[in-house]
């Protein structure tokens, strides 16, 4: 066989492994970047009330949304570099790196004085988030065996909302003005970020570098060394090898084999671009298409929501949180109660259902809020039944941009997709839904949910045409790599 061409069967050792405790510290370990981006955009709506009247910082409404904006814009560059630097040096490295951007950058948001400083730092803090989405979807698609993937994905973006509800809960301690001076309090608030962050640091030094992407770096005994370490984790026994390895074809032969030509230059533009419009142009349409509209969905509604209660329903500043709290549950039990049809019914219908439902209900709901009959209360229980589904529909989002795209350009593609999708959809939507907010008039308001409404069923009938049928598939089968041999 050529010395240049890898023949394994370390793919597939990955796919056909149990459900563990290996499998859960994955989990754990790479889904807290999703529990820290939910603490953040809570954190973010739950003191917005609170830096308004705060009297060193005396932001407006348009400045609350423009720092959203700026968490977002960092987000958005972030993902690009941090995606260019996980496909180039790694997964597990990346893990490292982006996570201490964003607990630096999140513990100096408390020390901000005025809105420029403020802003600067939830940008740096969006960069450090934007980067974790990338290193750490990438690593989650090539370690979770196939048929769990779908449900997985799912789950760990949907512990987003588990972040939420830690936000929304700390926010109702801290900007409590009988416990704390409402000038520290949300000082504080940003201060659980940066603690949790260093806690999880712990958990990923456990974690082994991805078997794939080490495979398509020329790493091959490397690759062997660790799946043969999560095996002995799983409690799986592979049968002798003879003192072989993935590379020498002292291979299991019920297993499906992967050839792959060694890299011998780093991942660039050109393969993306090879990847998204010569092989893959369908797919690059639906990922653009499902990134957009779920960014300004949750971009709009979510970052303002705070303002929206303020503003329309009188909610004082340290009670916002008690409203936030139901929404987050409502959105952390949606993918885990719809994740496994998925994998069960499959991509295309249940991406479209989702997509198409949610904006169907945002849309009803914008119709009742401009009637004038909803109350605090009430436009809660709302959100919550159109998020329910949403949550499920924006994580899909993710989970396709991730598994249907090669493994040489995985993290730079789920990049390109998270940073045009939010620069499109929602980088600008807090900023608009803040001076929406601003002006009083519920109709204006309105309008932005039934625009949001609009996205989401646009997209839904998009995926209807365009989704790939990716369920129980490994994800050389979904998308071959560039490198490989026929």
């Amino acid at each position: 066989m050529d010395a240049r061409v890898i023949e394994t069967d370390v793919p597939a050792r990955l796919d056909r492994l149990r459900w563990s405790g290996f499998h859960w510290l994955v989990v754990v370990a790479l889904g807290i970047t999703w529990v820290l981006d939910g603490l953040e955009v809570t954190l973010a709506g739950s003191v917005s009330a609170a830096l308004k009247s705060s009297p060193v910082m005396q932001m407006s409404e348009s400045e609350v949304g423009a720092s959203a904006s700026a968490y977002l814009a960092g987000a958005v560059l972030g993902a690009v570099f941090f995606g260019w630097l996980t496909d180039l040096l790694g997964r597990k490295r990346l893990f490292f790196i982006t996570l201490g951007v964003y607990v630096a950058a999140t513990a100096l948001t408390a020390f901000a004085q005025d809105f420029v400083s403020f802003a600067v730092f939830r940008f740096l803090t969006g960069c450090g988030i934007g980067g974790e989405y990338v290193a750490i979807n990438s690593a989650i698609q090539e370690l979770i065996p196939a048929r769990f993937r779908g449900r997985t994905d799912l789950a760990i973006n949907g512990s987003f909302w588990l972040g939420a509800m830690l936000g929304s809960g700390g926010t109702v301690f801290l900007l409590d003005p009988q416990r704390f001076d409402p000038e520290l309090g949300w000082r504080l608030a940003f201060g659980i970020g940066a603690l949790l962050g260093i806690v999880i640091v712990v958990f990923r030094r456990s974690l082994p570098e991805s078997p794939r992407w080490l495979l398509v770096h020329g790493r091959a005994e490397e690759a062997e060394r660790v799946v043969e370490h999560i095996e002995r984790r799983v409690g799986h026994r592979e049968p002798v090898r003879h003192g072989g390895h993935a590379a020498t074809g002292h291979l299991n032969p019920a297993l499906p084999r992967l050839r792959l030509r060694v890299r011998h230059r780093a991942v660039n533009l050109v393969d993306l671009a090879a990847s998204l419009f010569r092989l893959y142009p369908r797919r690059a349409v639906l990922g653009l298409v499902l990134m957009a509209a779920q960014a300004f969905f949750y971009n709009a509604i979510f970052f303002t929501y705070a303002l929206v209660l303020a503003r329309f329903f009188g909610v004082p500043d340290d009670r916002v949180g008690l409203y936030i709290v139901p929404f987050a549950v409502a959105n952390f039990i949606g993918p885990l109660a719809i994740g496994w049809l998925f994998d069960h019914w499959g991509r295309r219908r249940m991406i479209a259902g989702t997509y198409t439902l949610s904006g169907a209900l945002l849309g009803i709901t914008a119709v009742v809020f401009l009637s004038g009959s909803l109350t605090a209360v009430s436009l809660t229980i709302a959100f919550a039944v159109v998020f329910f589904f949403a949550s499920a529909a924006a994580s899909s989002a993710y989970l396709t941009v991730s598994e249907t795209f090669p493994l040489e350009v995985r993290a730079l593609a789920i990049a390109v997709f998270y940073a045009f999708g939010t620069g499109l959809g929602g980088v600008a939507a807090p900023w608009v839904f803040g001076t929406l907010i601003g002006t009083g008039e519920p109709s204006s308001v309105a309008a932005g949910y039934g625009f949001g409404a609009l996205l989401m069923l646009i997209a839904g009938v998009t995926a209807w045409h365009l989704c790939v049928p990716a369920e129980r598939k490994s994800l050389e089968e979904v998308a071959r790599p560039l490198s490989g041999v026929d």
